[in-house]
C-alpha cells in the first residue's frame, strides 16, 4: 500500500511540478534556506527588542491610542501575533507535512487581525516566543525544495496559490513592518529601541 498514492497526491504533485517549471521559465528567484534561517533569526532577536523595550513603559502608556492602525503599542504587538498566527497555520498545509508546525494545532486561530491575545505585556511575550521558536524551528526544518512548493490557502477574499518561499517573505516582511509602526510608538513614547538594520545579522563573505 505504501507504494500507491492517491489520486489527490498525485494530482498535488503534478501541480508541484509545473509550478516549478514555471518558476523555472520565468526565472523567478525563490530564498534559500539558508536566507529563511537568517530572517528567522533575526525575526526572533528583534522581537526580543521590542518587547524588552516596550516593558520599560507603564501598563497604562502601552495600552493608549496613538492613532496607530492598531491603535497602540499593545494593539500593534497583538496584531503581530495575529498575522503570525493565521499564516503558520495555513503552512501547515505544505505538502512536506513540515514536523516544526504540529504545535500550531495547539494554538487557535485569531478571529480578526485586531484578536488581542492579551492586554498584558508578558503574557503576550510568552506567546511571541513560542511563535518564534517554532518559526525557527521550521526555518531548521524545511528545504529549498520545500521552498519552491505552491501551497494552497483561503482567505476572506477567496482560494490563493502561492509559492512557499514567497509566502515565508511574506511572513517576515509583514512583521517587519509592523515592528517599524511599534517601534515609531516607542519611539514617541520616549524609548529608542536600537539598532534594527538586517544588515547587523548578515554575515561577512568569505571566500
Amino acid at each position: 500500500m505504501g507504494r500507491f498514492r492517491s489520486l489527490g497526491d498525485r494530482r498535488q504533485s503534478a501541480k508541484s511540478r509545473r509550478h516549478r517549471r514555471h518558476l523555472i521559465r520565468t526565472k523567478v528567484r525563490m530564498p534559500t534556506r539558508e536566507d529563511i534561517v537568517l530572517l528567522a533569526s533575526y525575526n526572533a532577536s528583534m522581537n526580543a527588542k521590542l518587547y524588552s523595550a516596550a516593558a520599560s513603559l507603564p501598563k497604562e502608556v502601552l495600552s493608549v491610542d496613538l492613532g496607530a492602525f492598531f491603535g497602540s503599542i499593545l494593539g500593534t504587538l497583538n496584531h503581530i501575533v495575529a498575522g503570525d498566527t493565521i499564516w503558520l497555520r495555513r503552512f501547515m498545509a505544505h505538502p512536506s507535512d513540515l514536523l516544526s508546525l504540529k504545535a500550531m494545532v495547539k494554538i487557535p486561530a485569531p478571529t480578526t487581525l485586531a484578536h488581542v491575545f492579551s492586554d498584558d505585556l508578558d503574557v503576550l511575550l510568552k506567546h511571541r516566543i513560542r511563535l518564534d521558536a517554532i518559526i525557527e524551528a521550521m526555518a531548521a526544518e524545511v528545504s529549498d525544495r520545500d521552498l519552491v512548493q505552491p501551497l494552497l490557502y483561503r482567505n476572506s477574499r477567496g482560494d490563493f496559490q502561492k509559492t512557499f518561499g514567497s509566502l515565508l517573505l511574506h511572513l517576515f516582511n509583514h512583521q517587519t513592518h509592523h515592528r517599524g509602526q511599534a517601534s515609531t510608538l516607542l519611539s514617541q513614547s520616549g524609548v529608542d529601541i536600537g539598532l534594527t538594520d538586517l544588515l547587523e545579522w548578515i554575515p561577512d563573505y568569505r571566500k
